[in-house]
């Protein structure tokens, strides 16, 4: 059921975040303009959103006893990073406290096998795939001509941000293929990546945003640059909404979900997985959105009506991630360069120590010629350095 605004506008409410990083600092900028009470869990003391939560506790994301004390004490409970215990929200669940992503909905899209199962019993379009328990069975798999080259092998569980991925296009790489429970899908002739991000609240309420255009570090396999909009035709514009849509509403999930998807050489579109939080291309939608995509957040969760998406102005965005060869302390090469131009907006994220493609921020450019934003983003990367002292 909704819950009445005036209860916790007046803080009389407790949200409660499990995780502290960047999304979660994000989110707690919408939720503290709206005079929110909010706790937050985090595994390191020092994260992000430290200073930004009217409370900070410690404590392992797996276990269930921590999560489940710290949900007791809160009244709605929602995430910034998939690996949380999901059998403490569960209990909680039943308990009455109010949790989003709902826990069965987060225990599908953990596993990523559960994942595809899902897309394949709901009729969504994705890349052909196969099970394997170990590496020596998927190599066994090749040997006997079961599995051909090119794959792509991705671990059930665990990975984030291009980790647990193996790419396998000639026989040298798989030495490099993970010892674990995995799916093996079939390598689509990627024309372009993009993602759209859908929103859905208690009463069934949806919206979509515009699709963005993905381009990522070759060697990080991280989000490099992102084009919002991203130009397709009407078509391939209402796919990507009907997709969003059945997917959110399939798993019955209120708050975010983003999408991310393969558009092949035959503009057909398959989805790769799926992201029941703030995520990080939706970042742009602070300054592109009527609606950025953390308000939407908690007025999905708390039930309130969803905002306008309508993009104020296009836009690219850029992830400062730590430079190779550089390992400590933090600092930013040539920021006052950077925020003398207009139309850049700068987000650092408050993480103490870089490291070599470590996400330390993001920056995004507006401007109502995309091509023109795209030149400043190029400028913008080679001028802005995430180096250690």
């Amino acid at each position: 059921m909704p819950i009445n605004p005036d209860y916790f506008f007046n803080r009389q409410l407790k949200l409660g975040i499990l995780g502290g990083g960047q999304l979660g600092k994000m989110l707690l900028h919408k939720a503290n303009q709206w005079n929110l009470y909010t706790r937050a869990l985090t595994q390191d003391i020092d994260a992000p959103l430290q200073l930004a939560c009217s409370e900070l506790h410690a404590g392992n994301l797996m276990d269930f006893t921590t999560v489940y004390n710290f949900g007791r004490a809160c009244d709605v409970l929602t995430i910034e990073i998939e690996h949380v215990n999901t059998d403490a929200l569960e209990r909680l669940e039943a308990e009455g406290v109010v949790v989003h992503p709902r826990p069965a909905a987060l225990k599908i899209i953990n596993d990523k096998g559960l994942q595809k199962e899902f897309f394949r019993q709901h009729g969504i379009a994705t890349a052909p795939f196969l099970f394997f328990e170990s590496k020596d069975d998927i190599l066994a798999a090749v040997r006997s001509g079961r599995l051909s080259l090119p794959f792509v092998q991705k671990t059930r569980k665990g990975g984030y941000d291009g980790r647990g991925v193996c790419i396998v296009n000639q026989w040298e790489d798989l030495d490099n293929v993970v010892d674990a429970s995995s799916i093996v899908e079939k390598k689509i002739s990627i024309a372009r990546e993009i993602a759209v991000i859908a929103a859905r609240n208690v009463q069934g309420e949806v919206m979509v945003y515009d699709p963005v255009g993905m381009e990522f570090n070759p060697e990080a396999h991280l989000l490099d640059l992102l084009v919002f909009p991203e130009k397709l035709n009407k078509e391939l514009l209402d796919q990507t909404r009907s997709i969003a849509r059945e997917i959110i509403t399939g798993l019955d999930l209120c708050g975010l979900l983003a999408v991310e998807l393969f558009l092949d050489q035959n503009e057909n579109l398959w989805v790769n997985e799926v992201a029941p939080r703030p995520h990080n291309s939706g970042h742009q939608t602070i300054e592109s959105c009527l609606t950025s995509q953390y308000e939407q957040h908690l007025r999905g969760i708390l039930g309130l009506p969803l905002g306008p998406v309508d993009v104020v102005v296009p836009s690219v965005m850029i992830n400062l991630l730590g430079w190779p060869g550089y390992s400590g302390k933090v600092t930013y090469m040539n920021l006052s360069e950077i925020l003398k131009h207009p139309g850049v907006h700068v987000h650092i994220y408050g993480k103490n120590e870089t490291r070599p493609f470590r996400k330390m921020g993001h920056v995004t450019i507006v401007h109502s010629d995309l091509e023109e934003a795209k030149k400043i983003a190029v400028w913008v990367k080679k001028t802005l350095k995430v180096i250690s002292q």
